[in-house]
């Protein structure tokens, strides 16, 4: 039975990729080949990706909550850029580092707008396709051509490339595997960091089913969901554990401890630490 997530997407389509994902192994089969982002202490990133980023007042600000809130206190300027239902095709990365542009402005705390000069825009790009793209048959080949692409041109201004492996969707679990393997090809590839955020997802889910971290669209993360994702990012880039770090957004302590462990084991298994 072709699960209703997949059916939206056409029979003909949702049958072959249901019979794909019914082979896939229960855990990525590549190991990361890059295991560090190369800069000890990014101070600036780029989201570049859809809706998954921006629910829940947007992953990028809960990163940067949690980095105000960690003993030593650190900052990293975070800038989303989404579009909604939106796979790395639809995205102009070379733009969103033109001069000038983006970042050129912000607002502070008072809600006065300030100019702002940078030497580097941004150290890191964070980027992810549709949630279905990289494992989609007709939609693979896209995202194998298009992390190349933007892989290059992130590079090309200056900043770490860094993929962000997404989740499956609540009723189709076999996607977990798919997805990460498919971001970790990609990032080996193109010698690129992955963010395992997907198997942060499997390994909560696996641990705690009760807990759930999707919207009711069952594709969409709950606030748990952008959490769980956030400490992840914190955990992988900054190779710091998340355990104890007060900021919850909201969550109740015993939940936000558990996604923090979840992050933390899942970097570290991911990255074979």
């Amino acid at each position: 039975m072709i699960p209703r997530s997949l059916a939206r997407i056409g029979p003909a389509l949702a049958c072959a990729f249901s019979l794909t994902l019914a082979a896939a192994p229960s855990h990525a089969q590549t190991k990361p080949a890059v295991r560090d982002l190369g800069v000890e202490v990014p101070t600036s990133a780029i989201y570049i990706g859809n809706s998954f980023f921006y629910y829940n007042n947007s992953l990028h600000g809960h990163v940067g909550s949690l980095l105000s809130a960690s003993t030593p206190r650190r900052s990293m300027r975070g800038v989303s850029i989404t579009i909604s239902g939106s796979g790395f095709d639809w995205h102009d990365v070379d733009s969103y580092f033109r001069p000038n542009a983006v970042s050129s402005y912000s607002f502070t705390p008072d809600n006065k707008i300030v100019t702002n000069r940078f030497e580097r825009l941004f150290d890191v790009a964070i980027m992810m396709d549709c949630s279905q793209c990289p494992v989609n048959p007709d939609f693979a080949p896209k995202f194998v051509e298009y992390a190349k692409r933007h892989v290059d041109t992130v590079r090309k201004h200056g900043a770490k490339p860094v993929l962000f492996m997404s989740w499956a969707y609540q009723d189709v679990p076999a996607m977990t595997a798919q997805l990460a393997e498919a971001y970790t090809q990609a990032g080996n590839a193109n010698n690129a960091m992955v963010i395992p955020a997907g198997l942060a997802f499997a390994k909560s889910v696996a641990q705690r089913p009760q807990l759930n971290l999707y919207a009711p669209d069952k594709r969409h993360p709950s606030m748990a969901g952008t959490y769980l994702s956030a400490v992840t990012v914190y955990a992988a880039l900054f190779k710091l554990s998340p355990v104890g770090n007060p900021y919850t957004a909201g969550l109740d302590e015993a939940t936000a401890r558990h996604l923090q462990q979840v992050a933390w084991d899942t970097v570290q298994e991911y990255y074979g630490r």
